[in-house]
């Protein structure tokens, strides 16, 4: 299983991917994610140009089809890349591992869409509206640090009226 902080990485590799498809930052990344991905294999880089190519078209069309389409498209796409990234990482002796993870942060630091959004461990981060609501004395929260705990209030004593 890998470290926390490598499940993140693979995490802002896979949001990565989905954010620059179609956008100006696109061909970089692409480029550079296909090479990592190769890590000097000719045949593993072209095949990783070939699935970052057919996920670029996917997002391409389900943007075409309207919000709800591109938003089930972009989470799905978002959570192969990083399952792939993830099984890269985890298939590789420690030292191997830590020199791709400082690879990977260095690719993504100048190939990823400058606006994209992270978060460490704990922390919520979105890119349109969040509505968190509590009804019927629950708890809605998107990030509880501790203990929450919900009891029924006594009941007033009858006769202080």
């Amino acid at each position: 299983m890998l470290e926390q902080a490598l499940v993140a990485l693979a995490g802002m590799g896979g949001a990565a991917v989905v954010q620059a498809a179609g956008t100006d930052a696109w061909t970089g990344l692409r480029q550079a994610l296909a090479q990592w991905f190769g890590r000097g294999d000719e045949p593993s880089w072209g095949a990783a140009l070939e699935r970052l190519d057919r996920t670029a078209a996917e997002l391409a069309v389900a943007r075409e089809d309207g919000e709800a389409t591109a938003e089930r498209v972009c989470v799905g796409q978002d959570a192969v890349w990083r399952s792939r990234i993830e099984e890269l990482l985890q298939g590789l002796r420690e030292d191997e591992r830590d020199e791709a993870a400082e690879a990977l942060r260095g690719l993504l630091r100048r190939h990823a869409p400058a606006d994209s959004l992270t978060t460490g461990t704990g922390g919520i981060v979105a890119q349109g509206d969040v509505r968190v609501q509590a009804d019927r004395g629950s708890v809605a929260a998107g990030v509880v640090n501790g203990d929450v705990n919900l009891s029924v209030p006594p009941a007033p004593d009858p006769t202080r009226g």
